[in-house]
């Protein structure tokens, strides 16, 4: 099946010579939830801006649905819906009008039906008499959605969609883009909070310096660039790491009451039973032990201070 986004030796230089984008090659999956991470000024809203219309790159091509951005704007664009980071409405306006006429930008047929679908969806058919005015910031949030789905869009892009919200709507908002992404649109999110990528995502793309350092499946990348860490609990405190342990990737915590061994889960042999033993044979008593999987956030930081 052909991507429904193909995004090709896609570069942007800024007048003032500052190059946000360099050689972006991606392709996004129909229906799949994919989730661009990457610092401030990574160039993850300028990448979003091109593909939108927004902003026009300096080199390279976009495919949406097979058609390009630049030749086939209007069709293209009509596919997409976005979510920007920022809370832009028009603040007198009432909810049902204002999510109405975002369907009529478009140039899509009135559809009184859908509209009031996407506003029950999203908890604010009972504000939809109600000024934007008088809505909590997490109800303008929801508005956002509800004005970037009421043209019936394939790909959605949110930036930063819970940015700002309790965890209460987060949940919300979470089993939404899972009910969004089951009837077949395609979800593209930027986000800061790793929990919601490693919540949420397929694929996880992450994006620095304008380059893309890597794209994987989640469960592909946390177990190809995670690691364990197998911790114990010291019965007497140490100063040092013996010399017969200097052979392992062995630390002492800032405490002396626990040895913390670094391995790779992807090896064959992890050394943990030699170590144990050596550790036996060293006279070194421990009262316990655990693992620590390194998270999303942690395997994120790696790459981007490798990236550097």
């Amino acid at each position: 099946m052909p991507p429904i986004l193909s995004v090709s030796s896609l570069h942007k230089t800024y007048e003032s010579g500052f190059e946000a984008l360099k050689n972006i090659n991606l392709d996004i999956r129909k229906g799949e939830i994919f989730a661009l991470l990457g610092p401030n000024g990574a160039g993850k809203t300028t990448l979003i801006s091109i593909i939108c219309g927004i902003i026009s790159p300096t080199d390279g091509t976009v495919l949406v649905d097979g058609r390009d951005i630049i030749r086939d704007y209007r069709t293209t664009r009509s596919k997409i819906g976005l979510v920007p980071q920022e809370l832009a409405t028009d603040a007198f306006e009432k909810v049902f009008p204002t999510v109405k006429f975002s369907r009529g930008l478009f140039g899509k047929a009135p559809n009184p039906l859908h509209i009031e679908k996407v506003l029950r969806d999203l908890s604010l058919w009972d504000k939809r008499s109600d000024r934007i005015t008088t809505l909590s910031g997490g109800m303008k949030r929801r508005l956002m959605i509800a004005k970037a789905l009421s043209h019936e869009p394939k790909i959605l892009f949110l930036d930063e969609p819970t940015a700002g919200v309790d965890v209460e709507l987060r949940e919300e908002l979470w089993s939404l883009i899972r009910s969004l992404r089951d009837s077949g649109v395609t979800i593209i999110l930027t986000t800061h909070y790793i929990r919601e990528a490693e919540e949420m995502a397929d694929r996880i793309g992450v994006i620095n310096k304008g380059s893309l350092v890597v794209v994987e499946d989640k469960n592909t990348l946390m177990k190809k660039l995670g690691k364990k860490q197998l911790v114990l609990q010291l019965n007497d405190k140490l100063s040092y790491i013996p010399d017969e342990l200097s052979n392992y990737a062995i630390e002492l915590s800032n405490t002396g009451k626990e040895l913390i061994y670094t391995y790779d889960t992807q090896e064959n042999k992890t050394g943990i039973t030699r170590l144990l033993q050596q550790i036996r044979d060293s006279g070194i008593k421990f009262n316990d032990l655990h693992t620590h999987e390194s998270s999303l956030e942690e395997i994120f930081k790696s790459l981007v201070r490798e990236s550097r």
